[in-house]
């Protein structure tokens, strides 16, 4: 089958024809749906294009508009009903698909970067390595287009977009629950990791501080749905603040994933391909040096960011 015999519309699993708006003034359990009915549009609209695999920037927005989904239930999801965790836990199962192929296309996408700036000979050899993971790409992109020509999957999408609609949650969506007061939790959640690494944090704790950060980001963006004017540029300025912190510690990992990934072909490999496997797996500890000279200050601006915004 064609991947456009695949193609989702919004009409299919019962959404309205134009995306759900929320004024500020709206109880934050509208916020929430609208937030929710956003992602689970962007995640349709991008996933023909994950299936076909010609941009790989597709299956980079699904998996951006799914992470985004995962934060807005864990944060606020009571807001939405009783059926907001069990939904999570399965964008979860989804998300680890998503995530495999995601890592090979960041992985092979900046070897070859890095094999375009080495001098001549040295690019045959470069070439082979990168076939080898692009080998394993083409595993793992199987998997995930079985994962989403699942029922499992369709499944997914329908009890998402039942949280999108009123009647799932009216009694809900009432509570009394400030956005804006939300980014506490998130912010009290990141800074609690930070006061808890040690001097040279190990690269796997600093790869979840990555995380913690990136529910708060998240979770910044939903509080800016209801900001009023006075919050919009304090939120503006806590969205930059995380997204540098993002990816401070997003090259960080990425240096990290490609160096051990280096010391496994050096296992195997020797000659050219060795040789050229041992540049990489230096040049990326270097990155990853360089990152962990430059977490600790984006981190004090986000912290500054989410203090004054609670001043």
């Amino acid at each position: 089958m064609t991947t456009e015999s695949f193609r989702r519309t919004p009409a299919e699993l019962g959404l309205p024809d134009a995306p759900v708006e929320a004024r500020p003034a709206d109880p934050a359990g509208h916020h929430v749906r609208a937030k929710l009915d956003r992602e689970i549009r962007a995640l349709l609209a991008h996933e023909p294009g994950t299936r076909s695999g010609v941009d790989p920037e597709d299956l980079h927005q699904m998996r951006v508009a799914l992470r985004r989904m995962r934060s807005v239930l864990k944060l606020s999801g009571e807001l939405v009903g009783d059926g907001a965790e069990p939904v999570r836990a399965e964008l979860g199962w989804l998300g680890q698909s998503l995530g495999e192929v995601r890592d090979y296309d960041v992985l092979i996408g900046h070897l070859r970067e890095v094999i375009a700036g080495f001098e001549v000979r040295d690019q045959a050899p470069g070439r082979r390595l990168v076939s080898k993971f692009v080998t394993e790409r083409a595993t793992a992109k199987r998997r995930l287009t079985r994962a989403l020509s699942s029922a499992r999957y369709s499944t997914l999408l329908r009890e998402v977009s039942l949280l999108t609609r009123d009647s799932a949650s009216a009694a809900a969506a009432e509570k009394p629950h400030d956005l804006i007061g939300g980014l506490a939790k998130p912010h009290r959640k990141l800074a609690k990791a930070v006061r808890a690494l040690p001097a040279d944090p190990p690269d796997d704790d600093l790869h979840a501080l990555r995380i913690y950060g990136k529910k708060l980001r998240y979770a910044a963006e939903l509080a800016q749905t209801s900001a009023k004017k006075k919050q919009t540029a304090k939120i503006k300025h806590l969205l930059k603040a995380t997204k540098d912190f993002q990816t401070v510690l997003g090259e960080h990992q990425d240096a990290v994933v490609a160096a051990e990934r280096m010391r496994t072909v050096l296992e195997s490999a020797d000659g050219p391909m060795g040789f050229v496997a041992g540049r990489i797996a230096e040049r990326e500890l270097g990155r990853r040096a360089e990152a962990r000279a430059a977490w600790r200050r984006s981190w004090k601006a986000v912290d500054a960011a989410a203090r004054a915004l609670h001043a």
